[in-house]
Protein backbone atom coordinates (compact mmCIF):
# COMPACT_ATOMS: atom_id res chain seq x y z
CA UNK A 1 0.00 0.00 0.00
CA UNK A 2 1.11 3.55 -0.59
CA UNK A 3 0.24 5.16 2.72
CA UNK A 4 0.50 4.24 6.40
CA UNK A 5 -2.37 5.47 8.56
CA UNK A 6 -5.09 7.94 7.67
CA UNK A 7 -4.44 10.53 4.98
CA UNK A 8 -6.60 12.99 3.08
CA UNK A 9 -7.93 11.46 -0.11
CA UNK A 10 -8.51 13.47 -3.26
CA UNK A 11 -12.13 13.63 -4.41
CA UNK A 12 -12.65 13.68 -8.20
CA UNK A 13 -15.17 16.23 -9.41
CA UNK A 14 -16.28 15.90 -13.06
CA UNK A 15 -16.11 19.20 -14.97
CA UNK A 16 -19.50 19.96 -16.57
CA UNK A 17 -17.83 21.87 -19.41
CA UNK A 18 -14.77 19.90 -20.56
CA UNK A 19 -14.07 22.18 -23.54
CA UNK A 20 -14.29 25.42 -21.58
CA UNK A 21 -11.44 27.96 -21.71
CA UNK A 22 -8.78 27.51 -19.06
CA UNK A 23 -9.23 29.03 -15.65
CA UNK A 24 -7.62 32.40 -14.88
CA UNK A 25 -3.98 31.84 -14.25
CA UNK A 26 -0.50 33.14 -13.60
CA UNK A 27 -0.59 35.72 -16.43
CA UNK A 28 -2.04 38.19 -13.92
CA UNK A 29 1.13 37.82 -11.85
CA UNK A 30 3.47 39.14 -14.56
CA UNK A 31 6.40 41.09 -13.17
CA UNK A 32 6.18 39.54 -9.72
CA UNK A 33 8.42 36.95 -8.12
CA UNK A 34 6.92 33.45 -7.68
CA UNK A 35 7.48 31.79 -4.33
CA UNK A 36 7.96 28.00 -4.18
CA UNK A 37 4.79 26.20 -3.20
CA UNK A 38 5.46 22.72 -4.50
CA UNK A 39 8.06 20.32 -5.81
CA UNK A 40 8.75 17.76 -8.50
CA UNK A 41 10.74 14.65 -7.61
CA UNK A 42 12.18 12.66 -10.52
CA UNK A 43 11.98 8.92 -9.84
CA UNK A 44 13.07 7.68 -13.28
CA UNK A 45 11.80 7.26 -16.84
CA UNK A 46 8.48 9.21 -16.86
CA UNK A 47 7.77 8.70 -13.15
CA UNK A 48 7.61 11.82 -10.99
CA UNK A 49 6.09 12.78 -7.66
CA UNK A 50 4.47 16.20 -7.87
CA UNK A 51 3.58 17.94 -4.62
CA UNK A 52 1.62 21.16 -4.42
CA UNK A 53 -0.07 22.42 -1.29
CA UNK A 54 -2.12 19.56 0.15
CA UNK A 55 -1.99 17.45 -3.04
CA UNK A 56 0.52 14.76 -4.01
CA UNK A 57 0.36 13.19 -7.48
CA UNK A 58 2.30 10.33 -9.05
CA UNK A 59 2.88 10.25 -12.81
CA UNK A 60 3.40 7.20 -15.06
CA UNK A 61 4.45 4.68 -12.39
CA UNK A 62 7.39 2.59 -13.64
CA UNK A 63 9.03 0.70 -10.77
CA UNK A 64 10.66 -2.20 -12.58
CA UNK A 65 14.17 -2.93 -11.35
CA UNK A 66 17.23 -2.63 -13.54
CA UNK A 67 17.42 -5.72 -15.75
CA UNK A 68 13.68 -6.41 -15.72
CA UNK A 69 11.80 -6.20 -19.00
CA UNK A 70 8.96 -3.83 -19.81
CA UNK A 71 6.30 -5.13 -22.15
CA UNK A 72 5.71 -2.67 -25.00
CA UNK A 73 3.08 -4.62 -26.92
CA UNK A 74 3.01 -6.81 -30.04
CA UNK A 75 5.61 -9.11 -28.47
CA UNK A 76 8.15 -6.31 -28.02
CA UNK A 77 9.98 -5.93 -24.71
CA UNK A 78 12.81 -3.72 -23.53
CA UNK A 79 15.16 -4.30 -20.56
CA UNK A 80 15.41 -1.51 -18.02
CA UNK A 81 18.92 -0.08 -17.78
CA UNK A 82 18.64 2.03 -14.62
CA UNK A 83 17.16 1.54 -11.17
CA UNK A 84 14.29 3.85 -10.11
CA UNK A 85 15.22 6.29 -7.34
CA UNK A 86 12.34 5.12 -5.13
CA UNK A 87 10.40 1.93 -4.55
CA UNK A 88 6.63 1.94 -4.10
CA UNK A 89 6.86 1.50 -0.33
CA UNK A 90 9.05 4.63 -0.18
CA UNK A 91 6.48 6.88 -1.85
CA UNK A 92 4.70 9.58 0.15
CA UNK A 93 0.94 9.27 0.68
CA UNK A 94 -0.65 9.80 -2.72
CA UNK A 95 -3.88 11.53 -3.70
CA UNK A 96 -4.01 10.40 -7.34
CA UNK A 97 -2.08 9.09 -10.34
CA UNK A 98 -1.83 10.80 -13.73
CA UNK A 99 -1.10 8.22 -16.43
CA UNK A 100 -0.30 9.23 -20.00
CA UNK A 101 -1.01 5.78 -21.49
CA UNK A 102 -0.94 2.09 -20.76
CA UNK A 103 2.52 0.85 -21.74
CA UNK A 104 4.85 -1.38 -19.75
CA UNK A 105 7.36 1.41 -19.14
CA UNK A 106 4.63 3.70 -17.74
CA UNK A 107 2.45 1.22 -15.87
CA UNK A 108 4.21 -2.02 -15.01
CA UNK A 109 3.51 -5.20 -13.06
CA UNK A 110 5.18 -3.77 -9.96
CA UNK A 111 2.81 -0.78 -10.00
CA UNK A 112 -0.10 -3.11 -10.69
CA UNK A 113 0.68 -5.15 -7.56
CA UNK A 114 1.92 -2.49 -5.21
CA UNK A 115 -0.16 0.66 -5.68
CA UNK A 116 -3.32 1.32 -3.69
CA UNK A 117 -6.17 0.01 -5.87
CA UNK A 118 -8.50 2.68 -4.49
CA UNK A 119 -6.42 5.59 -5.80
CA UNK A 120 -8.01 7.84 -8.43
CA UNK A 121 -6.23 7.45 -11.78
CA UNK A 122 -6.65 10.06 -14.52
CA UNK A 123 -5.74 8.67 -17.92
CA UNK A 124 -7.00 7.91 -21.42
CA UNK A 125 -10.33 6.19 -22.05
CA UNK A 126 -8.39 3.21 -23.43
CA UNK A 127 -6.30 2.83 -20.27
CA UNK A 128 -9.15 3.48 -17.84
CA UNK A 129 -11.25 0.60 -19.17
CA UNK A 130 -8.37 -1.82 -18.84
CA UNK A 131 -7.36 -0.61 -15.40
CA UNK A 132 -10.90 -0.99 -14.11
CA UNK A 133 -10.82 -4.60 -15.28
CA UNK A 134 -7.53 -5.03 -13.41
CA UNK A 135 -9.03 -3.89 -10.12
CA UNK A 136 -8.61 -0.10 -10.17
CA UNK A 137 -12.25 1.05 -10.06
CA UNK A 138 -11.43 4.77 -9.79
CA UNK A 139 -9.60 4.99 -13.11
CA UNK A 140 -11.17 7.80 -15.12
CA UNK A 141 -10.68 8.20 -18.87
CA UNK A 142 -10.50 11.62 -20.52
CA UNK A 143 -10.90 12.61 -24.14
CA UNK A 144 -8.66 15.39 -25.44
CA UNK A 145 -9.54 18.67 -23.65
CA UNK A 146 -11.66 16.76 -21.12
CA UNK A 147 -11.13 17.72 -17.49
CA UNK A 148 -11.13 16.21 -14.04
CA UNK A 149 -10.86 18.13 -10.79
CA UNK A 150 -9.28 16.77 -7.61
CA UNK A 151 -9.27 18.36 -4.16
CA UNK A 152 -7.39 17.62 -0.97
CA UNK A 153 -7.45 19.90 2.04
CA UNK A 154 -7.26 23.47 0.80
CA UNK A 155 -5.76 22.62 -2.61
CA UNK A 156 -7.37 21.85 -5.95
CA UNK A 157 -5.93 20.66 -9.25
CA UNK A 158 -7.68 20.58 -12.61
CA UNK A 159 -6.22 17.93 -14.92
CA UNK A 160 -6.97 18.53 -18.61
CA UNK A 161 -6.08 15.98 -21.29
CA UNK A 162 -3.78 17.46 -23.92
CA UNK A 163 -3.29 16.23 -27.51
CA UNK A 164 -0.74 13.48 -28.03
CA UNK A 165 0.15 10.85 -30.59
CA UNK A 166 2.54 7.98 -30.00
CA UNK A 167 3.13 6.98 -33.62
CA UNK A 168 2.60 8.14 -37.20
CA UNK A 169 -0.80 7.52 -38.79
CA UNK A 170 0.07 4.35 -40.78
CA UNK A 171 0.88 2.35 -37.62
CA UNK A 172 -1.22 4.20 -35.03
CA UNK A 173 -3.19 1.10 -34.09
CA UNK A 174 -0.04 -0.73 -33.04
CA UNK A 175 0.44 1.52 -29.98
CA UNK A 176 -2.02 2.60 -27.27
CA UNK A 177 -3.63 6.06 -27.32
CA UNK A 178 -1.67 8.63 -25.34
CA UNK A 179 -2.44 11.97 -23.76
CA UNK A 180 -0.50 14.87 -22.39
CA UNK A 181 -1.78 16.62 -19.27
CA UNK A 182 -2.18 20.20 -18.12
CA UNK A 183 -2.17 20.41 -14.34
CA UNK A 184 -3.57 23.64 -12.89
CA UNK A 185 -3.01 23.90 -9.16
CA UNK A 186 -4.48 26.42 -6.80
CA UNK A 187 -6.81 27.04 -3.86
CA UNK A 188 -10.42 25.86 -3.74
CA UNK A 189 -11.70 29.12 -5.26
CA UNK A 190 -10.44 27.81 -8.67
CA UNK A 191 -7.79 30.46 -9.26
CA UNK A 192 -4.60 29.02 -10.76
CA UNK A 193 -1.28 29.38 -8.94
CA UNK A 194 0.73 26.92 -11.04
CA UNK A 195 0.19 25.64 -14.57
CA UNK A 196 2.28 22.55 -15.35
CA UNK A 197 2.22 20.78 -18.74
CA UNK A 198 3.28 17.14 -19.11
CA UNK A 199 3.81 16.15 -22.74
CA UNK A 200 3.26 12.41 -22.45
CA UNK A 201 4.83 10.09 -25.02
CA UNK A 202 3.95 12.17 -28.05
CA UNK A 203 5.61 13.08 -31.30
CA UNK A 204 5.56 16.68 -32.53
CA UNK A 205 2.16 16.83 -34.23
CA UNK A 206 0.02 19.68 -35.57
CA UNK A 207 -2.57 19.22 -32.82
CA UNK A 208 -0.05 20.49 -30.28
CA UNK A 209 -0.39 23.98 -31.80
CA UNK A 210 -3.72 24.25 -30.00
CA UNK A 211 -1.98 24.18 -26.62
CA UNK A 212 -0.40 27.67 -26.70
CA UNK A 213 -3.60 29.04 -28.23
CA UNK A 214 -5.58 27.83 -25.19
CA UNK A 215 -2.81 28.13 -22.60
CA UNK A 216 -0.52 31.03 -23.51
CA UNK A 217 1.00 31.13 -20.03
CA UNK A 218 2.60 27.87 -18.80
CA UNK A 219 4.92 27.85 -15.80
CA UNK A 220 6.61 24.45 -16.20
CA UNK A 221 6.77 21.88 -18.99
CA UNK A 222 7.76 18.26 -18.30
CA UNK A 223 8.83 16.76 -21.62
CA UNK A 224 9.04 13.05 -22.46
CA UNK A 225 12.02 12.73 -24.80
CA UNK A 226 14.35 9.88 -25.77
CA UNK A 227 13.54 9.43 -29.45
CA UNK A 228 12.17 5.97 -28.62
CA UNK A 229 12.69 3.89 -31.75
CA UNK A 230 11.07 0.54 -32.46
CA UNK A 231 12.51 -2.21 -34.68
CA UNK A 232 12.46 -1.04 -38.27
CA UNK A 233 13.39 2.51 -37.33
CA UNK A 234 9.95 3.82 -36.27
CA UNK A 235 10.41 6.72 -33.80
CA UNK A 236 7.53 7.02 -31.32
CA UNK A 237 8.62 9.71 -28.84
CA UNK A 238 10.27 13.09 -29.37
CA UNK A 239 14.00 13.24 -29.95
CA UNK A 240 16.13 16.22 -28.96
CA UNK A 241 15.16 18.33 -31.97
CA UNK A 242 11.43 17.72 -31.59
CA UNK A 243 11.71 18.47 -27.88
CA UNK A 244 13.33 21.83 -28.67
CA UNK A 245 10.61 22.49 -31.26
CA UNK A 246 7.91 21.80 -28.66
CA UNK A 247 9.68 24.04 -26.17
CA UNK A 248 9.54 26.90 -28.65
CA UNK A 249 5.92 26.10 -29.51
CA UNK A 250 4.32 25.94 -26.05
CA UNK A 251 6.90 28.28 -24.44
CA UNK A 252 6.90 27.24 -20.77
CA UNK A 253 8.97 29.42 -18.46
CA UNK A 254 10.90 26.31 -17.44
CA UNK A 255 11.25 22.88 -19.07
CA UNK A 256 12.20 19.68 -17.23
CA UNK A 257 13.30 16.86 -19.60
CA UNK A 258 12.62 13.27 -18.54
CA UNK A 259 12.13 9.85 -20.23
CA UNK A 260 15.39 9.64 -22.18
CA UNK A 261 17.73 6.85 -21.01
CA UNK A 262 16.00 4.14 -18.99
CA UNK A 263 15.57 1.71 -21.92
CA UNK A 264 17.78 0.82 -24.89
CA UNK A 265 14.96 1.66 -27.33
CA UNK A 266 15.61 5.32 -26.42
CA UNK A 267 18.03 6.39 -29.14
CA UNK A 268 18.23 10.15 -28.57
CA UNK A 269 20.24 10.89 -25.41
CA UNK A 270 19.66 13.94 -23.24
CA UNK A 271 22.76 15.50 -24.81
CA UNK A 272 20.85 15.80 -28.11
CA UNK A 273 18.24 17.99 -26.44
CA UNK A 274 20.83 19.99 -24.51
CA UNK A 275 22.83 20.69 -27.67
CA UNK A 276 19.72 21.75 -29.57
CA UNK A 277 18.31 24.12 -26.94
CA UNK A 278 21.72 25.68 -26.38
CA UNK A 279 22.13 26.21 -30.12
CA UNK A 280 18.77 28.00 -30.22
CA UNK A 281 19.59 30.19 -27.23
CA UNK A 282 16.85 28.77 -25.00
CA UNK A 283 18.95 26.46 -22.85
CA UNK A 284 18.76 28.82 -19.87
CA UNK A 285 15.08 27.88 -19.51
CA UNK A 286 15.82 24.17 -19.04
CA UNK A 287 16.07 22.64 -15.56
CA UNK A 288 17.95 19.32 -15.61
CA UNK A 289 17.08 16.99 -12.76
CA UNK A 290 18.80 13.80 -11.62
CA UNK A 291 17.04 10.68 -10.38
CA UNK A 292 16.08 11.14 -6.77
CA UNK A 293 16.45 14.91 -7.04
CA UNK A 294 13.59 17.22 -6.12
CA UNK A 295 13.19 20.67 -7.65
CA UNK A 296 10.87 23.47 -6.49
CA UNK A 297 7.72 24.45 -8.35
CA UNK A 298 6.60 28.10 -8.22
CA UNK A 299 3.57 29.20 -6.27
CA UNK A 300 1.55 32.43 -6.22
CA UNK A 301 3.61 35.46 -7.11
CA UNK A 302 4.50 38.06 -4.49
CA UNK A 303 5.58 41.67 -5.17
Amino acid sequence: MVADGDTARAHPEPDPNPAAPPLPGPASDAGKTPRPAGSLLFVGNATTVIRYGDLTLLTDPNFLHRGQRAYLGRGLTSKRLLEPALQIDELPALDAIVLSHLHGDHWDRVAQRGLDHDLPIITTAHASKRLQLRGFPRATGLRTWGRQRLTSGSTMVTVTAMPGRHSPAPVRRLLPPVMGSMLEFGPLDATVSLRLYISGDTLLIDDLKQIPARYPDIDTGVFHLGGTTLPGGLMVTMDGKQGADLMELVAPRTVVPIHYDDYPVMKSPLSDFRTEVDRRGIGHRVRYVERGQSIPLPGPATP
